[in-house]
């Protein structure tokens, strides 16, 4: 029988650290790091407090997107409700709804985890978790948040979880997160959701468990 595929923790020494920048969101370091017979090396990243993000889907089959400014790339891109998890001690399960609420105005009564991945690993060190939410409502306008910032009067839609794959293969859309939802939204639904874990379920590779939070709330 053949070994489980799986990404494996195996940190390799490191011989000295050093704080380039510290920034109001993540910082910038440089690690000199012993990579045994291939030798020593500098390694500069971003250290980064992870993120949760949100796949709302009705029970049309339709996937809520929300479109927000992203100055780096100069467009506003369709994308699925996310925020950082800089809020210390914060569980993801927690996050996720708060997340939902606060930038789509939605609620949902099922959370599962739909997929992990890692942002960039090559250039920093966030980790991305991923919620399909089901059995959709709406906030009552009275507890909504007050959105600012590139949140500002951000637009929503839902949109058939097929037309959204069909965009993110014909490259229309660009967010990864969406990219990666979307994606694994169809496959999970094809394998009957039976793929999904539990909202708890572990989540080791998050920051967390490396490293104390770069910023508290």
């Amino acid at each position: 029988m053949s070994e489980t595929l799986r990404d494996t923790f195996a940190p390799r020494p490191v011989l000295g650290s050093h704080l380039i920048h510290s920034g109001v969101v993540w910082d910038l370091l440089e690690d000199t790091v012993d990579l045994g017979e291939a030798g020593t090396v500098r390694r500069e990243y971003v250290r980064h407090p992870g993120a949760v993000a949100v796949l709302a889907l009705d029970d049309q089959d339709r996937v809520l997107l929300v479109r927000q400014y992203r100055h780096p790339v100069g467009m506003e891109l369709w994308e699925l409700p996310a925020g950082l998890m800089d809020v210390h001690g914060e569980p993801p399960w927690t996050a996720a709804p708060r997340e939902l609420a606060e930038e789509a105005d939605v609620r949902a009564e099922r959370w599962d985890v739909l997929v992990d991945w890692f942002g960039s690993p090559g250039g920093m060190d966030e980790a991305l978790r991923l919620y399909l939410a089901r059995g959709i409502s709406a906030v009552p306008p009275d507890e909504r948040h007050t959105r600012e910032a590139e949140e500002f009067a951000m637009v929503s839609r839902w949109v058939p979880l097929e037309q959204a794959r069909d965009a993110v293969l014909a490259g229309r859309l660009h967010n990864p997160t969406a990219v990666i939802g979307v994606l694994a939204a169809c496959a999970a639904r094809d394998l009957g959701w039976s793929t999904l874990r539990p909202a708890d379920a572990p989540w080791p590779e998050h920051p967390a468990h490396h490293h104390e939070p770069l910023h508290d709330s």
